[in-house]
């Protein structure tokens, strides 16, 4: 939907070819199962939607979405100890995905120059290895072509674009796969009444460095007074779809019991959803040499990532701003103008899969060959300056100046920053969750 918006500025039509019938409201849709897990925007995407979509962080807060100050409203345990809740520094929208995105298509489809073609499925592309000039699609079970100056695919993670690719006779594309076998499994909860208002994000990270499972945990308040709490393990340490089994293994499986303390206080609701399909792949199309004229890709169909992290989506919404900018920049239909925007739509793709990949490449069979001595240093690294950051506020904002993705790692690597992770924290550690006294009255009295 970001990227169609991105390409009305330019298009006489931008028609968008989706498989399903999607929902006119925040319901759950077909073929989305990660839709029940929890999402988030971070700040950096928050404002690459808004740039795309004036008024849309208004309208999902209307709609009952959070905003949530970094690290203000955040109760996180990291690998190397409790992060203080230090004064914010940037922030994250949460809500259901399903909220989101109803949000995103009103504004999207309410463009005339944007046309919806359902129940319709792109088979393959047309044209040649210089030059895409359509896709075919199945709509109704009739294969038609529709022609384009531009095909963009933003299929997801089934992406079939190397074989596309490789049918107008181009070479598959470099590719990289971490995958830890993360499952994660999540259920909602409403909240106690107290706790429905201006409660933080609770986060328990997975410390890879354990020689265990690494298991983390995520509450996140979301619109109508729930909580979306969503429980991830990587092999061998998987939580299970038993409703019986979710508030045991918040308790007892994670670093921390916090997370299950708190639902223990609170309603739940029917069903847990749980889901597998989490590795984090990469595509390398920007290396690609020759790129066809026509063609370009972006989301989860460039780049997935464990959803841990919670940057697909404003990794999404950034790449779809750096197509808008390179055709603003270049002009469209100008030769080369698809591979610089391959280039382009790939650069926000850096921090979010050095921030998952880094982690996930130490967990037994993530890779084929396991960590790289590159991997151990830069791991090493990251670790001292995650104690660092657990007593030094001026590093935990670096870390979130690149988690909410607004601005690049290099920061991590600027003299004071070295200098800083040689020093270490600046205050002792948090023995406890730094959850303030009315928090803990207003959601559980075991907390």
């Amino acid at each position: 939907m970001l990227t169609a918006r991105a390409l009305a500025e330019f298009a006489d039509v931008v028609t968008i070819v989706e498989r399903d019938v999607l929902p006119k409201g925040p319901e759950r849709r077909k073929n989305l199962p990660q839709a029940q897990h929890v999402h988030l925007l971070w700040s950096g995407g928050a404002r690459a939607v808004e740039e795309l979509l004036p008024g849309f962080t208004g309208r999902l807060a209307e709609a009952g979405a959070h905003r949530l100050a970094l690290t203000t409203d955040m109760v996180a345990l990291s690998p190397q100890g409790w992060f203080r809740r230090w004064k914010e520094s940037h922030h994250m929208i949460l809500s259901s995905r399903d909220l989101l995105d109803a949000t995103v298509r009103a504004q999207v489809l309410g463009d005339d120059r944007i046309k919806l073609v359902e129940r319709a499925e792109a088979l393959s592309l047309e044209g040649t290895s210089a030059a895409v000039t359509g896709v075919r699609v199945r709509h109704d079970d009739v294969e038609r072509v529709l022609s384009a100056d531009l095909v963009v695919d933003a299929t997801g993670r089934g992406s079939r674009a190397p074989e596309w690719l490789a049918a107008l006779g181009l070479a598959a594309p470099k590719q990289r796969e971490v995958n830890s076998g993360l499952a994660y499994a999540s259920r909602m909860y409403r909240a106690p009444e107290a706790a429905r208002s201006g409660f933080p994000v609770i986060n328990v990270m997975a410390a890879p460095d354990e020689g265990r499972p690494g298991r983390s945990g995520v509450l996140m308040p979301i619109e109508n007074g729930r909580w979306l709490v969503t429980l991830t393990g990587t092999r061998g340490g998987e939580p299970s779809a038993d409703e019986g089994d979710f508030e045991r293994f918040a308790t007892e499986e994670l670093r921390h019991p916090v997370i299950g303390e708190l639902i223990a206080g609170a309603e739940p609701l029917p069903g847990v959803a749980f889901t597998r399909s989490t590795g984090n792949r990469r595509y390398y199309y920007e290396r690609s040499r020759p790129w066809p004229d026509g063609f370009a890709v972006v989301g989860d169909a460039l780049a997935a990532y464990n959803p841990v992290y919670g940057h697909g989506m404003s990794v999404a919404a950034q790449s779809a701003v750096a197509l808008r900018q390179v055709i603003r920049r270049r002009g469209w239909g100008t030769p080369g103008l698809a591979r610089a925007a391959q280039k382009a739509v790939a650069r926000p793709v850096n921090a979010a899969w050095d921030l998952a990949t880094g982690q996930d490449v130490f967990y037994p069979g993530a890779t084929e060959n396991g960590p790289t001595l590159k991997d151990r240093i830069v791991a090493a690294y990251v670790d001292r300056l995650l104690l660092t950051a657990t007593g030094n506020g001026r590093i935990a904002r670096r870390f979130t100046d690149v988690s909410s993705l607004e601005r690049g790692a290099q920061i991590l690597l600027t003299p004071s920053a070295l200098l800083a992770a040689a020093i270490g924290p600046l205050k002792p550690q948090l023995t406890a969750p730094p959850l303030t006294a009315a928090e803990r009255k207003a959601a559980a009295p075991l907390v």
